[in-house]
């Protein structure tokens, strides 16, 4: 029993690292990890493996094996990625070397989905990206994490060297801080054009907007009930 108790130890520790989770961290957030040579065919087709590495892409639910660099389609759903050398603006470079491109046009075509599985840092407060749309007013975009609809709030918004608008966007990753799931950026298909650019997509450990008022409020109102109960104590003790 000495010498099974010890073996009987080491199975439970080894059983329970092959059947936890593989935990992998998100890579190429930024999508400046593109390995790309000379495109190919008419309109400049790449293997998604080359142009995003880490990342994954479909079209109406059908996966994508190649995209398209430095172009864009005018009528049909496709994923680009533009750079190096893009000189253009609307759509333009955001950031870096590299920028995506998300193009859904009507609902027949379907959503436009990239999606990445990894696991969220344990530290994460938020999740932060910057991106451009087209058109601005339809902001039909979502963002989701193992199935779970994020809701992005903008945090700001700039202007590339190369003149690219953009904005930043937040989103609360904090209940989800640990987790490994599929983390899914999707423009949707509807009555015409709903392009989306992506760039310098970032785990922080700072909340979004959101939850720094909501913990603001909560700190308020802790205070606000000490200062009334060191105020009633005082008087009792003065009545005393």
């Amino acid at each position: 029993m000495k010498i099974a108790e010890p073996f009987a130890a080491f199975s439970s520790i080894l059983l329970a690292a092959f059947s936890a989770p593989a935990q992998t961290a998100f890579q190429n957030l930024s999508f400046e990890s593109a390995n790309l040579s000379s495109p190919s065919g008419p309109f400049n087709e790449v293997p998604i493996s080359s142009a995003l590495p880490g990342w994954s892409a479909s079209i109406g639910g059908v996966p994508v094996t190649q995209v398209l660099q430095n172009n864009y389609t005018l009528g049909a759903a496709s994923i680009d990625i533009f750079g190096p050398n893009w000189n253009q603006t609307e759509p333009g470079i955001i950031d870096g070397n590299y920028t995506v491109f998300l193009q859904a046009f009507n609902a027949g075509q379907g959503n436009v989905s990239l999606w990445q599985n990894g696991t969220i840092p344990a530290n994460a407060a938020s999740l932060q990206f910057s991106a451009w749309q087209y058109p601005s007013v339809n902001e039909a975009f979502s963002v989701s994490f193992a199935g779970n609809s994020l809701s992005p709030v903008i945090l700001g918004s700039g202007q590339s060297p190369s003149g690219q608008a953009y904005t930043v966007y937040g989103v609360n990753i904090a209940p989800y801080a640990g987790q490994t799931g599929q983390l899914e950026f999707t423009a949707a298909g509807g009555q015409g054009p709903d392009w989306v650019e992506l760039d310098d997509i970032t785990f922080s450990t700072i909340p979004e907007p959101g939850t720094l008022a909501l913990l603001f409020m909560g700190g308020m109102a802790f205070g606000v009930r000490s200062w009334r109960k060191s105020v009633k104590a005082s008087r009792q003790d003065h009545k005393a």
